[in-house]
């Protein structure tokens, strides 16, 4: 997943209050929040060498992203991950894997994922199958035994959850006793912009769950990687034109828009940050 699709969704949609945001359904209540839109992104980046070549320019290496997860973003990942000859990470909407393969390159770890695109999946099998498990599957639904995992990782992810206290409590079943969730997560656009890291719609359910956190606010290095992404999309508008994606070029643009506008008036509009819960730091209340 790693998701941050701005299409032109019902404002209602955007509006929703966080105490009743039903992450699965949309609209009608019968169709999966963006599935047809990753069914076609996955199906493209399988055959677009302009957005490989986009994702390297804006990101630094080509995990097929719509976001934001830069090789900034996923190389702070890798100090979670423990040394070890049965080191197991799962992400949580993993996309086409092609992040965890990157975590396994530099670990040597049991790499897991689960995402509810079709397409995704297969590429994933496909890609990766040495110490690999992906699976097919949607977040409330899909489950894993208890602490299994070292890390699990969230970029962009977590806001798919019908409820996220009880998502939340899940993750923590299936981490080891030492094990670590870390969590990209964006306001702005899928999730409400609230005032802070410590009133987003994660932050409140990790205190209701009496669950202690650290947190990281990099909404001003996110500012700079949209610009970067913006400059990438116009360096191969080309590109993507002669392959006939102009579509998914306007997408890019569209997503980019919001760094047209100075660092402070994009600020009032969207933040990001990453969360990191440690299972061994738990501060349960009584």
């Amino acid at each position: 997943m790693h998701r941050n699709f701005l299409f032109d969704l019902d404002q209602t949609l955007l509006d929703f209050h966080a105490s009743e945001y039903k992450a699965h359904e949309i609209l009608n209540g019968n169709e999966l929040l963006f599935y047809n839109e990753y069914e076609s992104f996955y199906k493209m980046t399988g055959n677009s060498k302009a957005f490989e070549n986009f994702c390297r320019e804006a990101f630094g290496q080509d995990f097929s992203q719509d976001g934001f997860s830069d090789i900034n973003q996923i190389d702070r990942i890798l100090k979670y991950i423990p040394k070890g000859e049965d080191v197991h990470i799962l992400d949580v909407g993993c996309g086409n894997g092609k992040m965890l393969g990157y975590l396994q390159d530099k670990t040597g770890a049991y790499i897991h994922g689960f995402d509810y695109s079709e397409s995704a999946i297969d590429t994933a099998k496909k890609l990766f199958q040495t110490k690999a498990d992906f699976k097919q599957g949607n977040i409330g639904e899909t489950d894993y035994p208890a602490e299994q995992f070292d890390l699990v990782v969230s970029m962009d992810s977590m806001y798919f959850a019908p409820d996220m206290e009880k998502f939340v409590l899940q993750i923590m079943r299936w981490l080891k006793k030492d094990g670590v969730l870390f969590v990209g997560y964006q306001e702005g656009d899928v999730m409400p912009k609230t005032d802070n890291e410590k009133t987003t719609v994660l932050a409140r359910a990790l205190d209701n769950c009496g669950i202690q956190y650290e947190v990281e606010d990099i909404t001003s290095e996110t500012y700079e990687l949209l610009k970067k992404k913006r400059d990438a999309a116009l360096l191969y508008q080309k590109d993507f034109e002669k392959e006939g994606n102009k579509d998914w070029l306007d997408l890019l643009l569209l997503q980019t828009d919001c760094v047209t506008e100075g660092y402070d008036s994009f600020t009032q509009k969207m933040a990001r940050y990453i969360y990191v819960v440690r299972k061994n730091e738990l501060g349960r209340r009584g």
